[in-house]
């Protein structure tokens, strides 16, 4: 196998691992539109990068962990409903790192890599930023499962057993800003919160336990990104697009299949 095909593989396969119980995570608590709001914030940090002359991966990390304490506070303290403050935000940050980019003369900016991925197009050291943020993300949820499973059936409950439910709440949208920064260069950034949200969407069906969801959804995100690597190995398409299609094949098929019983 050829190393950049390899790179695109393993990068890959991290990265469906851990957008499985995350991406159940964002099922249950309805929360797709905060994570388009990350990812259309995902360009302004790529933007900042190349003014700045910082690593484009660090910066769009820093500036999505920034907006989610930005987004968390403004939901605690704005009269606004929360979809009418993520809408604005998430087309206020994209509009703005699309104004930022055109000023980058001297920059030379693969829009289209940012905003669909080139995943055949990861190295080595992005290859370790992808395996390390993901491994990191997975170890901070299995340490919060119990607690974070415990807010997601009952908030209140939650908060009257004692548990720091604030904190709780910022450390989930924290680690969706890490996995949305990963996620940038293998789906790009208006395809990213797909592959959170449709192997989640696709297990739920058949799982009869959050845990069953969480590993259901990490296989189908598995078996997509083999699948889409497959098809534009073999048809020459994009392929983080490829891998959202074939996501989406999985969903359908599961349609087909028989609930399990309770």
């Amino acid at each position: 196998m050829a190393d950049f095909l390899l790179n695109a593989l393993l990068a890959g396969l991290a990265l469906a691992l851990v957008a499985g119980p995350l991406g159940s995570f964002v099922v249950w608590r309805r929360m797709a539109y905060f994570g388009d709001t990350l990812a259309h914030a995902a360009l302004l940090g790529v933007a900042l990068g190349f003014l700045l002359d910082v690593s484009p991966t660090l910066a769009v990390t820093v500036g999505c962990i920034i907006l989610a304490v930005l987004l968390v506070t403004l939901q605690q303290r704005q009269p606004l409903a929360a979809d009418t403050l993520l809408g604005i935000l998430a087309h206020s940050t994209l509009s703005l790192g699309l104004v930022t980019i055109s000023f980058l003369d001297e920059v030379r900016v693969d829009l289209m890599a940012y905003l669909f991925g080139d995943l055949l197009a990861v190295g080595q050291g992005d290859l370790l930023w992808i395996i390390g943020g993901s491994l990191l993300v997975l170890a901070v949820l299995a340490w919060l499962w119990r607690p974070l499973l415990a807010l997601t059936v009952h908030e209140e409950l939650a908060r009257v057993e004692g548990l720091p439910v604030g904190a709780l709440r910022l450390a989930l949208m924290l680690l969706i800003a890490v996995v949305i920064a990963v996620a940038m260069k293998i789906v790009g950034v208006l395809l990213i919160t797909s592959l959170l949200i449709i192997p989640a969407a696709a297990a739920q069906r058949h799982a009869r336990s959050p845990e069953q969801m969480a590993a259901g959804a990490s296989l189908v995100g598995l078996v997509a990104v083999c699948g889409g690597l497959a098809l534009s190995w073999y048809q020459d398409t994009p392929a983080g697009p490829s891998i959202v299609v074939s996501a989406a094949g999985l969903f359908l098929f599961s349609f087909l299949l028989p609930r399990r019983a309770a």
